[in-house]
This record gives structure tokens, C-alpha cells and sequence, in this order.
């Protein structure tokens, strides 16, 4: 049994779609971002970093019989991908194009989206230098998928795989929030437009990005809030 670690951010979402695309069998853990539980100690045997998602998986132990952790998003999707032999080819040539384009989401796409969410409304001081610059690169990054999207139909190519799975959370985040502020610029990405349609019906799509259920976020919200490492919290292998 795989045990998911998770909150509905476009990281923890593009973990759940994963799982709800495979029809692996798999329970949620809710990890409240919000109020800190991702610095619990506990949690942060499994994920170091302290972020989520993060999953362990039962199917495989070490020598004491602890499940086997899986942390970082970017690792998740090919562990899944390759436990399954699904939606990560296996030829090279094509392997490496999604592969590309996982990592395009995991070092450009998720960090600057990031960024700019958080300038612009989680931050103690307005700056709007960081804004301008953070709204911008997102907007170029996502020309950039709007680009390969006009050439093919799937981000490696032919084929759905976790490119689209890794980018789909992100892209739809992003756009959602610069219709309001870049409207004719967002309108102009035809092609990201109709990938973001046509991976959003998918009905495992749905299903993933609908976790944590409201349950699992009410049973989280009974702890009480935790201190990260700035604040007496532990770093733990």
C-alpha cells in the first residue's frame, strides 16, 4: 500500500493525478501547509526537505521493515512510472523528450510560478520589482509550452506522460491567475489553452486534483500548528 503525503498545491496535485491515472491503490495523509505540519518530525523522516508531496510504499522495505520513502515531486512521478512501466516511455529517444520536459516544470515552471504567487500575496513587504520579474518569466515560460503544444499533441510528443501530468497543475495555476492581469497575452496561448482542456477532462485528472478531500483536510485540521526549524523544529535525515 502506497501512503501519500500531501495538501492540494499544484506539487501535491500532480502526485495524486499520478496515482488516480495508474488506479494504484493509495491513502492520503493530509499535510496542512498552512499550519506548518510539514515540519513535524515524523513527516520529515519521510520527506527531509520538509515539503510536500512525499509518499512511502509498503511493497518495498529496508532491513527494519520500514517502508520505502519517496520525496521531491519530480522523483515521485518517474518511481510511479517506472514501478508501473506506464507514461514514461521506455525507447530513449522519447524517454529523454519527457524527461526534458519534467524537468522544465520541476527547475523553471513550478519555482517561478512559485515565486511570483508568493510576491504577490504572501509576502511581508510589497516589492514590485519581484513581482514584475516573477509574472513575466512565468508568462514567458508558459509561451514556451504553448510553443511545443502547437507542434505536438502531448508535451513529449505523441504520447500523455508525466510531462503533462507535471506541467498541467502548474500551467492551469498560472494561467488561471494572469487572465486577470496579461488577458490578451493568455488569450493568445490557443495551444496551451486547448492541452490544458483536454488533460483537465481527463477523469483521473479530476479525481487527483481533488486531493485531499474535504475529509482528509478536516481530519489534518484537528493538530495543532508546528514549528519549522527556525523555530525550534529538527532537521532529520
Amino acid at each position: 500500500m502506497i501512503t501519500l503525503y500531501s495538501w492540494n498545491t499544484p506539487n501535491g496535485q500532480k502526485t495524486s493525478i499520478m496515482l488516480e491515472e495508474l488506479c494504484l491503490d493509495y491513502r492520503v495523509e493530509a499535510v496542512n501547509i498552512g499550519k506548518g505540519e510539514q515540519h513535524d518530525p515524523e513527516f520529515r523522516r519521510i520527506s527531509p526537505n520538509g515539503k510536500i508531496p512525499a509518499m512511502t510504499d509498503a511493497e518495498h522495505k529496508d532491513a527494519t521493515g520500514t517502508p520505502k520513502r519517496v520525496f521531491e515531486s519530480g522523483n515521485i512521478l518517474i518511481y510511479l512510472a517506472e514501478k508501473t512501466g506506464k507514461l514514461l516511455p521506455a525507447r530513449w529517444q522519447d524517454r529523454t523528450e519527457v524527461l526534458a520536459w519534467l524537468f522544465f516544470q520541476v527547475g523553471h515552471l513550478g519555482p517561478m510560478v512559485g515565486q511570483w504567487h508568493w510576491f504577490d500575496e504572501g509576502a511581508p513587504a510589497h516589492s514590485e520589482l519581484a513581482i514584475k520579474r516573477y509574472r513575466e518569466e512565468t508568462l514567458r515560460l508558459l509561451e514556451v509550452l504553448n510553443g511545443r503544444l502547437g507542434a505536438v499533441p502531448c508535451l513529449g510528443g505523441t504520447d500523455y506522460s508525466i510531462a503533462d501530468i507535471a506541467n498541467y497543475t502548474w500551467a492551469k495555476s498560472a494561467v488561471e491567475q494572469m487572465q486577470d492581469e496579461e488577458p490578451d497575452a493568455i488569450a493568445a496561448l490557443k495551444s496551451l489553452h486547448d492541452w490544458l482542456r483536454r488533460v483537465g477532462s481527463r477523469p483521473a485528472v479530476e479525481r487527483g486534483m481533488a486531493v485531499p478531500t474535504a475529509e482528509q483536510k478536516e481530519e489534518s485540521g484537528m493538530a495543532g500548528p508546528k514549528a519549522g526549524p527556525a523555530g525550534g523544529g529538527t532537521v532529520l535525515p
